[in-house]
């Protein structure tokens, strides 16, 4: 059975809590059963937009190395199966000025079927294409991945059958919680593999990087330099694209990293 509809006005009043309760799952207790209820098996990336990417020029020609957006055209263009919401739940419950709520998560996979279709349409791949570049071109950025989360709430699954790519801004994102919640759960939400997130000497220390841009809290001031921490950074690529004068570097060591990492999440969801 399909989540009524109802649910969404539930979510829009409870999102602020989400702070709350992702501290909470430092409890043990309450951490293991959160877990074990929203998050287990999750594997979910942030990709960087495009224009940010540096690539090792020992390693291949940038000219010859594929863009982050082309892991989720790729499963768009394999899927049997397109979903795309009406709303992003974030933006919606956050009353977003910044960014279009109306541009919502993309599902692919065969649980899509089980979507209440008051939440959204189904959709052909090459509309689903056309929503996910409408997103980049308004400066959101893609999260794709195996998202137990969205099977609950939208009670579709399995959730080998659900591949979830939002879109999403830096000021009502779900994962602004990462920073307080269990890092157990926040391990699962990552970076590229070998993405390296970099800050030159060059630095100014001006700021504009600091001020409501990474959404995880990754970036600070140290001495009138940016310092990123490593360890919380989801290698977004936000900070490199604000930095006036170009101190910040996002670089990838792998050239194949596209296709290593289409690999890994076709062996967590088949959308096909």
């Amino acid at each position: 059975m399909a989540t009524p509809y109802w649910i969404k006005y539930f979510i829009n009043k409870t999102f602020s809590q989400r702070f709350f309760w992702a501290k909470m799952t430092r409890y043990p207790v309450i951490g293991k059963l959160v877990d074990s209820a929203l998050f287990d098996g999750d594997d979910i990336f942030y990709l960087p937009k495009d224009k940010t990417i540096s690539v090792n020029e020992a390693v291949a020609p940038p000219e010859g190395v594929m863009a982050p957006s082309e892991i989720v055209d790729h499963f768009i263009r394999q899927a049997n199966y397109h979903w795309i919401m009406d709303f992003c739940i974030c933006r919606d419950s956050t009353g977003c000025e910044d960014y279009p709520a109306d541009l919502g998560c993309i599902f692919l996979g065969e649980a899509v079927t089980e979507i209440n279709p008051r939440f959204g349409r189904r959709v052909t791949a090459d509309q689903a294409l056309e929503h996910a570049q409408k997103c980049r071109e308004s400066g959101l950025v893609h999260l794709i991945g195996k998202n137990k989360l969205d099977t609950v709430w939208l009670n579709a699954g399995p959730g080998e059958k659900l591949m979830t790519i939002c879109n999403c801004c830096p000021c009502c994102c779900l994962w602004k919680m990462l920073p307080a919640i269990k890092p157990e759960i926040g391990e699962k939400v990552h970076r590229v593999p070998g993405l390296t997130v970099a800050v030159a000497d060059s630095c100014v220390g001006c700021g504009t990087c600091t001020k409501d841009i990474c959404f995880v809290d990754a970036i600070c001031l140290e001495d009138d330099h940016a310092v990123i921490d490593q360890a919380a950074c989801r290698g977004c690529g936000r900070c490199v694209e604000v930095c006036p004068t170009g101190a910040i570097e996002i670089t990838i060591e792998d050239d194949a990293y596209v296709r290593h990492l289409i690999e890994r999440l076709e062996n967590e969801v088949d959308v096909t």
